[in-house]
């Protein structure tokens, strides 16, 4: 139950201030509408190509290699290559240009004014040149005044632009005959309009816009957008304009520009391959003439044609011998292997290598015999020692089979040797006869050498030739377009959606932000639930704000604040139930002044009054005396002239009010300059003593306790404390001082009454039927 309370304490603020967060949430939506209504909305276009792999489909490898760099490249980083190609500002730059974007028309409605783009009502020629005309950053306005003239005023006052004419200009601008020369800064313009056009209409207005290209190209630059994906060569492009026609042109135009640049580059590659294999051409065929005039020169003179085949014979027997001469060197150092494995191991019985590629049959016989019998020993000495006769039989006939296959090498090795040497021998023959040939056979196989390195460059480069005629032929363009350009009817921006969503919540979340702002940064007493939260004191009830300053109770009386003090009546009776016989004393008091304690006195004393109850109002602030001012009686006699004069009786002292004959009155007196000292005096004492006697209640107003001492020094002489606490006036933290007071029991039965509250806001109870209760609410008036 205590979180129900703690989340209704939480939400109850909002809920009081509903009609500001109504106001503020409906105020939001027809801001939200309205901007929708009004805005300009963008629309998107998107447009999808594939870039292709040429690599794949080219016959010419060294055009192919060319495809490799710079625009040809087809791997994932040519992709991102080729979408900063598509974004670049000289691409759209031409794009802008060919569609003319610098020249824009809006035709004026009732609110606004929108642009027209693809029929515009007006055709403009221009004298200036182009380089002019696109660095102009101008604006002028054209009113239709008739089907045979117009009003022409330039509105732009920053711009380059002005008027030259020596025509009356009028509020309207300058009257001129449609096809008439208008004279400007950047020279003569002829305006004409386009018949049938619904702008056209008499009393158009018309406002051209005229921008630099380099503005709109920047513009068009940021709004594009370039989506890849990994591994893939399909680009994804996307632009936002507020006339989807342009939208879609623009990306069209894009990829018809970018393929033309691509197809103009290859071109460009392929010219200067033909231009440079023709230049070759010519070269390689000057040379080839002259190496065939030298050869047959030199053959002619010199008689070679034998002496090639004979050096060729000699040179088939050089690589023949030389052939054999390795065979036997290798025989050599395979002996000499042979030979040093033997050494190596001439005391153990391991296995020899075999087929090492001696060409001996014997030797290869002794050795396979070798490895039977040292496997033979190794089978037996596992189950035997190396002292028995069969293997001791074993280990010489080993050492003996590798004493013949050392004589066996030696044979072998001198075989070989000799054979070498002759085969030496003969390869120097052999040479002296290659080097015999003329000096001038030399010659002429440097020529002929020449001649045939010459014709096979010729021929390749007649063949690159044909190649790239054909590449030149059939250049491709390098984007295939996979979806053309579209843009949706449906606008992109603003989204109604969005903004009416975020409309609805900043239109709730201003108010609701701002009252949890001031509840937060509020450190006032407003509510019963503050008292609860901030102390543990009885909680007696709440006083309604007054919309008199000095507004008293009556006895026939059904206002909100009657009702209050009845109910506080019957709390106090509830609470003094126990007291008999004598009258129930009743001290009311404040933490500071103005918090409504002595109107709360009076109040109480004059409910009280009206049931029928004998009370006696005593007020004990004789520093700042309130309590005869609502009253309307004198203060020259009261309690400070009873304790200061001892001849003086309670009767001299009491006052009754006329029209209430329960009710009387002590005022406080002339105000001392020791108000403390004077009530430590034992004639307080004899005071109450007396007054308890002939009254049923006593009210007693009391000094502010968070002031002065005075309410601590008579505080013995309740019976009940009514703290007086002002809604909307007290810190919260001030009422530390009311919960010390109870918690150490200085101010005895303390009660606390919340006064001033204002139940408009929602902060109280709400007691009484009204004044009026007749009285229609607004929205019955309306039925």
């Amino acid at each position: 139950m205590k979180q129900n309370d703690q989340f209704k304490d939480l939400i109850e603020p909002y809920f009081r201030q509903w009609k500001l967060i109504v106001f503020c949430a409906i105020s939001a939506l027809i801001l939200a509408f309205l901007y929708l209504r009004y805005t300009n909305y963008q629309y998107a276009a998107n447009a999808t190509i594939k870039i292709k792999d040429n690599k794949a489909t080219t016959k010419l490898p060294e055009i192919s290699n060319l495809q490799n760099y710079g625009l040809f490249k087809t791997d994932q980083n040519n992709v991102l290559d080729e979408v900063e190609v598509i974004k670049s500002r000289a691409l759209i730059t031409e794009v802008v240009k060919e569609l003319k974007f610098n020249i824009q028309f809006f035709v004026e409605g009732r609110i606004q004014a929108h642009e027209v783009y693809e029929n515009p009502p007006l055709n403009i020629n221009f004298s200036t040149t182009d380089s002019i005309l696109h660095s102009i950053d101008t604006t002028f306005n054209i009113q239709i005044n008739s089907a045979k003239d117009f009003y022409f005023k330039g509105i732009t006052e920053e711009s380059k632009f002005s008027i030259k004419s020596n025509k009356k200009v009028e509020d309207e601008g300058i009257l001129y005959d449609f096809g008439e020369s208008v004279e400007t800064g950047f020279g003569d313009i002829i305006i004409t309009p386009v018949i049938g056009q619904y702008a056209t209409k008499i009393g158009s207005n018309i406002r051209i816009k005229i921008s630099p290209i380099n503005k709109i190209a920047s513009f068009y630059k940021s709004k594009l957008q370039i989506s890849t994906k990994e591994t893939s060569s399909i680009i994804k492009l996307t632009i936002t304009d507020e006339v989807r026609r342009k939208a879609q042109l623009f990306l069209d135009k894009l990829i018809e520009k970018y393929n033309n640049d691509v197809v103009n580059d290859k071109q460009m590659v392929v010219k200067a391959t033909s231009d440079f294999i023709n230049n070759r051409l010519q070269l390689v065929s000057e040379e080839l003439g002259k190496v065939d005039l030298t050869a047959e020169t030199i053959q002619q003179q010199n008689k070679l044609t034998d002496l090639e085949t004979q050096s060729s014979l000699y040179l088939q027997s050089e690589k023949e011998n030389e052939a054999r001469i390795v065979a036997a060197a290798n025989q050599i150092q395979l002996v000499d292997y042979m030979q040093s494995h033997l050494q190596e191991n001439k005391e153990s019985n391991d296995f020899l290598p075999t087929n090492i590629g001696i060409a001996d049959n014997g030797i290869s016989q002794v050795t396979q015999r070798h490895n039977q019998l040292v496997a033979e020993r190794n089978r037996i000495l596992k189950h035997s020692s190396e002292k028995n006769p069969t293997v001791v039989n074993l280990s010489n006939q080993i050492k003996e089979l590798k004493d013949n296959l050392n004589q066996s090498l030696n044979s072998v090795k001198s075989s070989n040797e000799i054979t070498y040497n002759s085969l030496l021998e003969e390869n120097n023959r052999i040479n002296s006869q290659i080097y015999s040939v003329p000096k001038k056979q030399k010659q002429f196989k440097d020529i002929k050498r020449q001649q045939d390195i010459k014709e096979s460059l010729y021929l390749y480069l007649l063949q690159k030739r044909e190649e790239s005629a054909v590449s030149l032929g059939v250049s491709s363009p390098n984007a295939k377009i996979v979806d053309h350009a579209y843009a949706s009817g449906k606008p992109v921006s603003p989204k109604k959606p969005i903004i009416i969503l975020a409309a609805l919540v900043l239109g709730l979340s201003f108010p609701i932000g701002f009252i949890y702002l001031r509840n937060l940064l509020d450190s006032k007493v407003h509510s019963i639930s503050d008292i609860k939260k901030h102390t543990s004191i009885p909680f007696l009830g709440d006083i309604p704000k007054s919309s008199k300053r000095k507004q008293l109770i009556e006895k026939v009386d059904y206002t909100p604040k009657a009702e209050a003090f009845r109910m506080v009546r019957t709390n106090i009776e509830f609470m003094l139930q126990s007291i008999e016989g004598r009258a129930k004393t009743i001290f009311t008091t404040s933490t500071t002044s103005k918090e409504g304690k002595s109107h709360s006195s009076i109040n109480l004393a004059l409910s009280l009054s009206y049931s029928g109850k004998k009370v006696l109002l005593i007020e004990t602030d004789i520093r700042v005396p309130k309590a005869t001012n609502y009253l309307n009686i004198e203060n020259n006699v009261g309690v400070t002239n009873y304790i200061g004069n001892p001849k003086l009786h309670v009767n001299d002292i009491v006052q009754h009010l006329k029209n209430n004959d329960n009710l009387d009155v002590i005022p406080s007196g002339i105000i001392p300059p020791n108000p403390a000292e004077l009530l430590m005096s034992n004639r307080v004492d004899m005071l109450f003593e007396e007054v308890r006697k002939s009254y049923d209640y006593i009210i007693v107003d009391t000094a502010a306790v968070g002031l002065v001492t005075d309410t601590l020094l008579i505080s013995k002489h309740a019976d009940m404390f009514v703290y007086v606490v002002r809604a909307n006036y007290i810190e919260k933290h001030q009422l530390q001082l009311a919960q010390r007071m109870y918690s150490e029991k200085r101010l005895p039965n303390m009660a606390i009454l919340l006064n001033c509250v204002d139940y408009k806001k929602g902060t109280g109870y709400g007691y009484g039927y009204g004044n009026n209760p007749n009285k229609k609410k607004w929205w019955k008036k309306l039925s």
